[in-house]
C-alpha cells in the first residue's frame, strides 16, 4: 500500500474511526439483522424458490488493507453469470438477472447480507465501496495514491455513492474514496447515510449505465 497518513490525522478522527465508528457499526448491523430479519428471510426464500442455486452470493473483494474478504449478498442472477454476457455490468434488462433479482437490486435489498460483514468487522456501515479483485483493475495496478482508500473499512455505501452511485467513473469514484479517508467524521457519515436513504427510496443513480472505466 502507499504511505499511511493515519498519523498525520487528528486526534479526535483516528479515536472516531478506530473506536466509536466500530462501535455504531457492530450495534446497527445486529439491530438491522434482528429488525430486518423477516425481510431477510423472505428475499431468501424468495431467491431460492425463483431460480436454482444458494440464496447468497458469495464473492471476493479487497477490503481494509487493499485484503481481499468473502462479500455477501442476495443472488440476483442465474449461477455462473458473472462471467458471462455484459460482465461485471448488468442493468434491469440483463438477461441473467432474475425476475426476482430485480426487484432486489432496484430496492437495494440484496445489499442486506452484508450486515453479516460489518458485525464480522469485514465492513462498516459507511465507506468506500470494496472493489472486485480484478475490477476496475488488479490492486497491483493502483497507484501510492489510489491505495489509500484501503485506509478504512469498505462500506455498504460512501461518499462516491452520493455522487452518482453506479454511473461514476472509476478514477473519480476513487478520489472519491480518498476524499473520504481523510475528512472521515461523525457529521460526514450521517450525512452520507442520509442521502443514501433518499437515493434508494427515490431509486437515483441505482441502474448500471455501461462500463465506467475510463480507457
Amino acid at each position: 500500500m502507499g504511505e499511511n497518513r493515519n498519523e498525520k490525522r487528528p486526534a479526535a478522527q483516528g479515536f472516531y474511526n478506530r473506536i466509536v465508528k466500530r462501535t455504531v457499526d457492530i450495534v446497527l448491523s445486529a439491530t438491522g439483522l434482528i429488525v430486518l430479519s423477516p425481510v431477510i428471510l423472505v428475499s431468501a426464500a424468495l431467491v431460492k424458490l425463483s431460480s436454482k442455486g444458494p440464496a447468497i452470493f458469495k464473492q471476493k473483494r479487497l477490503g481494509l488493507g487493499a485484503k481481499e474478504f468473502t462479500i455477501y449478498k442476495f443472488r440476483t442472477m442465474r449461477v455462473n453469470s458473472e462471467h458471462t454476457g455484459s460482465g461485471v455490468y448488468s442493468d434491469d434488462k440483463d438477461p441473467r438477472m432474475t425476475a426476482v433479482g430485480k426487484i432486489l437490486r432496484k430496492t437495494s435489498i440484496d445489499e442486506l447480507p452484508q450486515l453479516i460483514n460489518i458485525l464480522k468487522g469485514d465492513m462498516s456501515l459507511i465507506g468506500p465501496r470494496p472493489p472486485l479483485t480484478y475490477h476496475p483493475w488488479p490492486v497491483s495496478e493502483y497507484t501510492p495514491e489510489q491505495l489509500r482508500m484501503f485506509e478504512v473499512r469498505p462500506g455498504i455505501t460512501g461518499w462516491a455513492q452520493t455522487h452518482g452511485r453506479k454511473d461514476v467513473e472509476w478514477h473519480k469514484r476513487i478520489e472519491l474514496n480518498v476524499w473520504y479517508v481523510d475528512h472521515v467524521s461523525f457529521p460526514l457519515d450521517l450525512k452520507i447515510f442520509f442521502v443514501t436513504i433518499g437515493k434508494v427510496f427515490t431509486g437515483a443513480d441505482n441502474e448500471n449505465k455501461g462500463a465506467t472505466v475510463a480507457k
